[in-house]
């Protein structure tokens, strides 16, 4: 198997990206194809003692800033790493893509140049998120700020496969995103977006507050881009605070940092347990081949786990899987 991998993409890149194919390459017997300017990734790898072994680089000259039109990855952009990392996919080069970069241009890119599977309105962006009970698939987390009932619709189809698929969820339950658990709730994207879901072929649960997401009520979180992206980027912020506050506590005096080292066992398993980087990155579904969104600020670790991610994408016919319910 070949994971093609943008090498430039995210806050710490080329370095953390080739120690975390490096990793991946050892642990889960695969080869990886890595895009972006060929000399930088040799000194690199040759600075820092990293293997090249089943390691190809396919050269370009120009890297997708966030700060950059995400259109440009098909404009001005074309020959960047991420671009051609989609491209080399489209070809049959390899059997899944990663990147760390920009997430608007590798949605522009995933559509424009992967392009949907038959029959789906818009892919849509689904982080794996920690929660009480585990995790939490979210879609759409950004890639769709607007959305359309029968968008909704489809969202819980590919997150039901994907959870089934990847997580071994056996019957896992779907909420939709509201301000209130009636039926009525909502505006008329959540209305209509109910009456379709209680058709479905899944296990739907109804209306969920956002208060109840961390708690574990259910396994798939569905809503437009606009609200998933909210949520996203609050449950990152209260993660972080929470991380600094009890540091703060158990680091204020000697007595503190006695308790802390008590609970030391304790305050490791909720670290790892809500750890982002044990779930790799977010696929982009609904697409013709398989794509993974890393986080921006992936170190070597979750890189190795989004390349672990795409493979097990790749083994349980995820696509395939989406094709045939659609």
């Amino acid at each position: 198997m070949i994971i093609i991998v943008d090498c430039f993409g995210g806050d710490h890149a080329p370095l953390e990206i080739l120690k975390g194919c490096s990793y991946a390459i050892k642990e889960y017997d695969l080869d990886v194809l890595l895009t972006g300017d060929k000399d930088i990734i040799n000194s690199i790898c040759k600075e820092y003692n990293i293997s090249m072994n089943r390691m190809n680089i396919v050269h370009t000259t120009e890297v997708i800033s966030i700060e950059d039109d995400p259109l440009n990855i098909i404009k001005s952009k074309s020959n960047s790493s991420m671009a051609v990392g989609l491209k080399l996919l489209s070809e049959g080069k390899g059997d899944a893509f990663l990147s760390a970069g920009s997430t608007g241009a590798l949605v522009v890119g995933g559509n424009f140049i992967i392009k949907r599977i038959k029959g789906i309105k818009r892919a849509s962006l689904a982080p794996i998120i920690p929660n009480d009970n585990g995790c939490y698939i979210l879609l759409d987390a950004g890639a769709n700020i607007e959305c359309r009932p029968e968008m909704i619709f489809q969202f819980a189809i590919m997150g039901d496969i994907y959870m089934k698929k990847i997580l071994h969820l056996s019957d896992p339950k779907v909420g939709l995103v509201n301000i209130g658990e009636e039926p009525s709730k909502g505006g008329d994207l959540q209305i209509q977006s109910y009456s379709l879901l209680e058709n479905g072929n899944f296990n739907f649960i109804g209306n969920i507050e956002p208060r109840d997401i961390p708690l574990g009520r259910a396994e798939i979180i569905v809503c437009d881009g606009f609200t998933g992206n909210v949520i996203l980027k609050l449950t990152e912020g209260l993660g972080k605070s929470i991380a600094y506050n009890l540091k703060k506590i158990f680091y204020s005096n000697w007595i503190t940092k006695i308790a802390a080292i008590l609970v030391k066992n304790k305050l490791d398993y909720f670290k790892s347990k809500m750890d982002y980087t044990e779930y790799g990155g977010a696929p982009l579904l609904g697409l013709r081949k398989p794509v993974i969104k890393a986080h921006g600020s992936s170190n070597a670790k979750a890189i190795k786990n989004a390349i672990k991610q795409a493979k097990e994408f790749v083994d349980k016919n995820v696509i395939k899987e989406i094709e045939s319910s659609i």
